[in-house]
């Protein structure tokens, strides 16, 4: 894992924010938030982190989604103070990190929690809870053989020694560890440090 450079923490939430509102998951309900609270989308597919009227409606809103600031959801041990960056990471790398702790993703990789584990289970047919059918990591996976690269994943830890856990990106690490020789080296990824990060 090589340090590239120290980001801000509205770097950070514009990223994540920008990713989320892509995901068929919160499209919609984030839509109709911005259109309850009057924000042109455009401050989250175009965002100016020099805007501080803009950062403020972004942490608000990663606030309601995310529990961001609030010290709830995935935010829940993550602290103001966090200190954050932006590294590049080998497969090896990849390989080791981990899922929150999420009953979904616990099942999914046989509850150690890494991605890595859950990539057999996934090519053996494993249906999550006996009824959640793992086909879109497969396709996922086959996006990655043929070349594609995702946004940038958010992972946070205590400091480069400690384990990390990914807290925006499960679906796109999986699908990496599912087709680890074919993830481009080094690939990018935002990293946040501070202390009872190991809580997440």
């Amino acid at each position: 894992m090589r340090h590239l450079e120290a980001i801000t923490e509205h770097e950070m939430v514009a990223h994540f924010l920008k990713t989320e509102i892509n995901s068929v998951r919160f499209e919609q309900e984030m839509l109709e938030r911005l259109r309850r609270e009057d924000l042109d989308r455009r401050i989250i597919d175009e965002p100016d982190i020099r805007n501080p009227e803009q950062n403020a409606h972004r942490a608000r809103l990663l606030g309601h989604f995310r529990g961001y600031k609030r010290h709830e959801e995935i935010f829940m041990f993550v602290p103001d103070d966090t200190a954050w960056h932006r590294y590049a990471l080998s497969r090896e790398d990849l390989s080791r990190v981990q899922y929150i702790d999420d009953d979904y993703w616990v099942e999914l990789s046989g509850g150690s929690r890494r991605a890595i584990d859950a990539a057999p289970r996934i090519r053996a047919g494993l249906e999550v809870f006996g009824k959640y059918s793992t086909e879109w990591a497969l396709g996922m996976a086959r996006e990655v053989e043929r070349g594609a690269v995702f946004p940038e994943m958010i992972l946070v830890g205590v400091d480069e020694a400690s384990v990390l856990t990914v807290i925006e990106g499960h679906v796109r690490l999986t699908a990496y560890c599912l087709a680890l020789e074919h993830v481009p080296e080094p690939l990018t990824a935002i990293v946040g440090f501070g202390p009872g990060m190991e809580r997440v």
